[in-house]
């Protein structure tokens, strides 16, 4: 662990593709747990500017758990990636909420990410199974409800495209893989421009069309 110095690993994936597993057995020293709602936020299609200032809020809390962590040990695994406005723009892309959502929390994380609030981070990564390996990891963990698991499997193909669009702008930032030992092999250098607004806008702009 000393070897990676100044760093923010974020872990991806749709629901039930091990993120939580692999980072409690590999990191649980440096985690950042994912953010749990305890189901009173506003409803994205009712109150879409509360929604998004909701979660821009939770987001941003994690973001400095990481910075926190990150400073303390050089080193933060997110399980999920603290800027996490690829759920709203998978939950466009599927149809579930309308253009006036997404754009809303687009509008208030770029606001984040120029108050230094959110940002990127340094390492994605990133595991996407097929759907019958969920189905059969949510049949055998009894332990977790995974309410919405149909949803939240289908928010995978967005999923893969929001990464992918990272990647093709800042190769070697996401890998498509959790490696079974827990390393993260040949990391990149940190990023100097984080929570750079310029880069949020110049990520969205290149997020495939609908």
């Amino acid at each position: 662990m000393g070897q990676w110095v100044i760093m923010i690993v974020a872990i991806e994936g749709p629901t039930a593709a091990g993120k939580t597993s692999w980072v409690t057995t590999h990191h649980s020293g440096v985690a950042v747990w994912e953010y749990r709602s305890p189901g009173n936020e506003p409803d994205r299609s009712t109150y879409p500017g509360a929604a998004a200032r909701f979660w821009a809020e939770a987001n941003a809390g994690r973001w400095q758990q990481a910075l926190d962590t990150e400073t303390a040990h050089g080193l933060a695994v997110c399980d999920t990636d603290p800027f996490k406005l690829h759920y709203v723009w998978g939950l466009w892309w599927l149809g579930e909420v309308d253009t006036v959502a997404w754009e809303a929390e687009a509008r208030i994380n770029r606001e984040y990410f120029a108050a230094g609030r959110l940002g990127f981070a340094d390492l994605v990564l990133c595991k996407i199974p097929d759907l019958d390996t969920m189905q059969n990891r949510r049949a055998g963990d009894p332990t977790r409800t995974r309410r919405n698991f149909d949803l939240h499997a289908r928010l995978a193909a967005p999923l893969r495209s929001w990464y992918e669009t990272m990647d093709q702008i800042e190769p070697g930032r996401v890998r498509w893989a959790l490696p079974c030992d827990g390393s993260i092999p040949d990391p990149p250098p940190p990023r100097i421009d984080r929570s750079d607004p310029r880069r949020f806008d110049e990520f969205l702009d290149a997020l495939p069309r609908r």
